[in-house]
């Protein structure tokens, strides 16, 4: 991996996490602390991350939690159809588990007007959306506060979905490719995803056509963890073809 490749991991990283130690970061990408410590320094220097003794986090952080936004704000029309789309693969009456997101936030959005159902979360932000709606019950996990992603993880927010059962879970991710799978910046999420999926009977991956062929740096298995992906219809016909060639459903927004 080039240095800049690197880099921009470790940037990747740091808005899903927040910050990073650099004995982590080195055993990440195996290399020398030394190593890490220039590539913080650089990423320093660009105004990007704010170092502190063993590490490193996010510039923006802080200015994010307390307006309780999302890092990545692109494709946020696309976004919308995407949530709107995943709405209708909803019922009255069922269990529903949403991921935390951008892509995510937005179904939360659309299911508002439902009368009867539950929603089991990581994200501390769909609360506040939906929270108030009567006939919604929101069941929300516990774990450690994450704060780029507005979400809790860890052992305990993946033992929460023990012994549950959901009809339906609405997964997102940060990158989707044949040979890789489902893919995210970090590893710390990754024990959490995959107890939701162990927990529900449908899993739906809502993701916009940019995240299509693009590879991040943790696996969290195999397209076949997925029924169903929902996406825009940006993405080409190729790579559709090549995605229902390995047994993947699309539902287009």
């Amino acid at each position: 991996m080039l240095a800049s490749q690197r880099r921009q991991k470790i940037i990747d990283l740091l808005t899903e996490d927040g910050m990073a130690r650099v004995a982590e970061l080195s055993r990440i990408f195996q290399v020398s602390e030394v190593t890490i410590r220039q590539d913080l320094d650089k990423l320093e220097h660009e105004d990007l991350i704010i170092r502190e003794h063993g590490g490193a986090y996010l510039k923006s952080l802080a200015a994010q939690v307390q307006s309780f936004t999302f890092q990545h704000q692109e494709n946020m029309d696309l976004k919308s159809r995407i949530g709107a789309r995943a709405a209708e693969m909803i019922e009255d009456g069922s269990t529903i588990i949403l991921d935390s997101g951008s892509t995510t936030t937005e179904v939360a959005r659309h299911i508002q007007e439902f009368s009867d159902l539950t929603v089991i979360t990581n994200a501390v932000n769909i609360p506040l959306i939906i929270g108030g709606r009567r006939g919604l019950i929101v069941l929300l996990t516990s774990g450690e506060f994450k704060a780029p992603t507005l979400s809790l993880t860890g052992q305990k927010a993946a033992d929460f979905f023990e012994n549950l059962h959901a009809d339906k879970l609405f997964l997102a991710t940060a990158g989707i490719t044949l040979k890789a799978g489902l893919t995210y910046p970090s590893l710390s999420d990754l024990p959490v995803k995959k107890a939701m999926i162990d927990a529900a009977e449908t899993v739906y991956l809502v993701a916009d056509s940019s995240k299509i062929g693009k590879q991040a740096l943790a696996s969290l298995g195999a397209l076949s963890l997925i029924d169903y992906l929902i996406t825009d219809d940006s993405i080409t016909n190729d790579q559709k073809n090549d995605f229902e060639k390995h047994g993947i459903k699309f539902i287009m927004a």
